[in-house]
């Protein structure tokens, strides 16, 4: 099983990659521009693999860029928040 076939697991991935990059001193203007940069990727390259990234896909198709930033600043308050597993 991949990490994006578990939505657990892809949340707790990136939530402990963000932790790292806000523990380096990686602004987080930049860290919001990789989680666009990450969010084209799977849009364009990577078949979602469960219902909730079916849902982030289908926002992400309709979304303007100001819409996409807006989205991916809730994903990374969403793995922030999340507890570490």
């Amino acid at each position: 099983m991949t990490i994006l076939e578990n939505w657990q697991k892809w949340t707790s991935f990136l939530g402990q990659n963000v932790a790292r990059a806000e523990s380096s001193g990686m602004p987080s203007k930049m860290i919001q521009q990789a989680a666009v940069q990450i969010g084209e990727y799977l849009a364009t390259n990577v078949d979602p693999k469960n219902e909730q990234e079916r849902v982030l896909s289908d926002l992400w198709g309709v979304a303007s860029e100001e819409e996409k930033h807006a989205l991916a600043n809730c994903v990374i308050k969403l793995v922030e928040n999340k507890p570490m597993q």
